[in-house]
């Protein structure tokens, strides 16, 4: 294989959020070294979960089908829903194994700092799933930037006349991290989001 074929291996690995140039070149060493039936396998898996990605009508979450397994689960909560940015952050959460409700993905957030019409972000979508069901509470979990806050507080601007309970996750300094070490924002997120004990 000659050298182009490689650096353009490391360069595609390298584009995937979160991985360095680094790690391009273990994960490039890595499938280098797959037997190659393994390769092939990994190859076929990409292009068919690729192909097959769809977002759910409901919810706006990845499916391979109508309707994602979240919103087909009968055992989900359906009295809960949670606003997430992104599909990422859904899973994020799933894996925690703390959520049961249903969720909400965003097509994208609301940038207070760009012209931008904040309807972008589709609240409609969202509003018609809690006027048609149960629904008693939405948690907004937008990220703590900017444009999460502006998108959390467009949607609660919008979601408040409906009469449901609309909140939002809690903030604040990461579990093991010393006081001593935590910015000034998420000492006072923390603060705001104590609970009695």
């Amino acid at each position: 294989m000659g050298k182009g074929v490689y650096e353009r291996l490391i360069g595609e690995f390298a584009r995937l959020p979160g991985v360095g140039h680094k790690n391009a070149q273990r994960i490039a060493f890595a499938v280098l070294r797959m037997e190659p039936e393994r390769a092939r396998k990994l190859g076929e898996t990409l292009i068919e979960a690729r192909a097959g990605a769809r977002a759910c009508a409901r919810c706006g979450n990845l499916a391979s089908a109508e309707a994602c397994e979240i919103c087909n689960n009968p055992r989900r909560d359906t009295t809960r829903i949670m606003v997430v940015e992104d599909p990422g952050t859904l899973y994020q959460i799933e894996h925690t194994g703390t959520y049961r409700g249903l969720y909400h993905v965003l097509s994208e957030v609301f940038s207070p700092l760009e012209v931008m019409d904040p309807s972008t972000i589709r609240p409609e979508k969202l509003v018609a799933r809690v006027r048609d069901g149960e629904v008693k509470e939405v948690i907004l979990a937008t990220s703590p930037t900017v444009e999460g806050e502006a998108t959390a507080l467009y949607l609660t601007r919008e979601l408040k006349p409906l009469g449901i309970q609309v909140t939002r996750i809690a903030y604040g300094v990461p579990v093991g991290m010393d006081l001593e070490y935590a910015d000034e924002v998420s000492l006072i997120k923390s603060i705001e989001g104590r609970h009695a004990v």
